[in-house]
């Protein structure tokens, strides 16, 4: 009997020993590397995206694309980079990318309840035409009425008609995209990431500097002094910084002046960016007269300026100005 039983423990012995840790873990790392892309890559994609009952572009980043449909100066038509699980893309294209490969290509039809919404009659209003501009009281126009976006539809007398739906509500939306590359390394992807929020080409640099923080430590619960008060501790820490050169544009930008403080948290929470520094760069180039010419080149090297000149170059009454002061 004894025999029987050592022979049954080294069967089950053997049998442990198939599934050791090593093995377990080769096969987890197998399985993830077939799946392909996952939340959290930053992608770089190309695509175009058209309404599914009339073809009409809803959004490309292929600048042949835009030149044919007439749209080339709306803006800069490239690929894009997105992070796959961070909503930058509909759900149901970022489910069709998942577990793909750089170089796929797939085409999705997102429905319009996820889209732009269903069309609701109930946002097709009648208003009051004084609440509308005058140069936009043609049907068509794209206007705001209490704060809301709409689309005039008619405008009788002193009532308007308004639509206030989403002017892509009830379609259902065709994207057809190609996964180009992933985006490597902390400045590329936040290059790509501002891109795509605003659109803009900015010039930035990444460097690492050393920055002083100030905490407050609190009194250990068992420090003999009875009368123990909260330190303030200050010390050298290293700091991944983005530097962003501030230009016109971007002080300009709608998206940037709104959501400025959200944009900056998303990079620093996806990237190993620690903070974000917008500089403004000053150099004196391309300013026309500048301080410098007001106070007769002073500081600037501009020479010698004529005020009254400069003045009727800007359009600007020198008369009306002494009438002011």
């Amino acid at each position: 009997m004894s025999d029987e039983s050592d022979e049954v423990e080294e069967t089950e012995t053997v049998d442990e020993d198939v599934t050791e840790p090593e093995t377990e873990d080769e096969a987890a790392e197998a399985e993830e590397e077939a799946e392909g892309l996952q939340d959290g890559d930053f992608v770089r994609i190309a695509y175009t995206a058209r309404t599914v009952d009339d073809g009409q572009l809803v959004d490309t980043t292929d600048e042949s694309v835009a030149e044919e449909e007439g749209v080339a100066d709306q803006g800069e038509f490239e690929p894009r980079t997105i992070v796959l699980g961070e909503g930058h893309l509909f759900p149901a294209v970022e489910d069709d990318i998942r577990g793909k490969a750089v170089g796929d290509e797939g085409t999705v039809v997102v429905s319009a309840e996820e889209a732009f919404g269903t069309y609701d009659e109930e946002e097709l209003k009648t208003v009051s035409a004084d609440k509308i501009d005058e140069d936009d009281r043609y049907p068509g126009a794209r206007i705001q009425v209490d704060g809301q976006q709409g689309v005039l539809e008619t405008i009788i007398g002193g009532r308007a008609r308004v639509d206030f739906n989403h002017p892509l509500a009830g379609e259902d939306i065709e994207y057809e995209y190609e996964l180009l590359d992933t985006v490597e390394g902390d400045l590329e992807q936040a290059r790509g990431l501002l891109n795509m929020f605003l659109d803009l080409d900015l010039e930035m640099w990444v460097e690492t500097d050393e920055v002083e923080e100030t905490r407050i430590e609190e009194p250990e619960e068992d420090d003999e002094e009875e009368e123990a008060e909260p330190e303030t501790v200050t010390e050298t820490v290293e700091k991944r910084t983005l530097y962003v050169e501030s230009t016109p544009e971007l002080s300009m930008n709608q998206q940037w002046m709104m959501q400025k403080q959200q944009i900056a948290q998303q990079l620093i929470d996806l990237t190993d960016i620690d903070r974000i520094l917008i500089q403004e760069i000053l150099d004196g180039g391309g300013m026309g007269m500048g301080m410098g010419g007001m106070m007769g080149g002073m500081g600037g090297g501009a020479g010698d300026v004529d005020i009254e000149e400069a003045l009727e170059e800007a359009d600007i009454d020198a008369d009306e100005i002494a009438d002011e002061l």
